[in-house]
């Protein structure tokens, strides 16, 4: 099993932040896709499709715990299994604490390192995007 570790800090508050990750379609702003789309459901249960250049990804939202906790699984579009990732958001002074956690399987063997470098360095973006961005929301 790979893991992913990243933490990030936003200015502004955790209810700001949440509004922005609960939000697929925000995400093209703050994060490296180029569409973001709800394809069915809201909240618990939400399936949302992401789309970086000809790749397409589908993820589900398992955890929906507002302003705190966001879950979500890969469906399909990268090769590997058993994604899962947790966004855990905390109260840091005037401001969030970001951690974005994720672990997976690597679909082809002795693939594993190199995506898991990949997929960091994607998150990292992610979440150093979602903390500027909350931080430039009106308030």
């Amino acid at each position: 099993m790979q893991e992913i570790d990243v933490n990030s800090r936003s200015a502004a508050p955790p209810e700001r932040v949440w509004a922005l990750l609960a939000d697929a379609r925000s995400w093209p702003r703050w994060a490296p896709f180029d569409e973001a789309a709800v394809e069915e459901g809201e909240g618990l249960g939400e399936l949302r499709r992401f789309q970086t250049g000809r790749r397409t990804t589908r993820e589900r939202v398992i955890g929906f715990d507002p302003p705190r906790q966001f879950q979500y699984e890969l469906v399909s579009g990268i090769p590997i299994r058993d994604y899962r990732a947790e966004v855990t958001l905390t109260p840091d002074g005037d401001g969030t604490a970001i951690r974005w956690h994720s672990q997976f399987r690597a679909k082809i063997p002795g693939t594993g390192g190199l995506v898991r470098r990949r997929l960091e360095r994607f998150i990292e973006r992610t979440a150093q995007g979602l903390a500027r961005e909350a931080e430039a929301a009106p308030g």
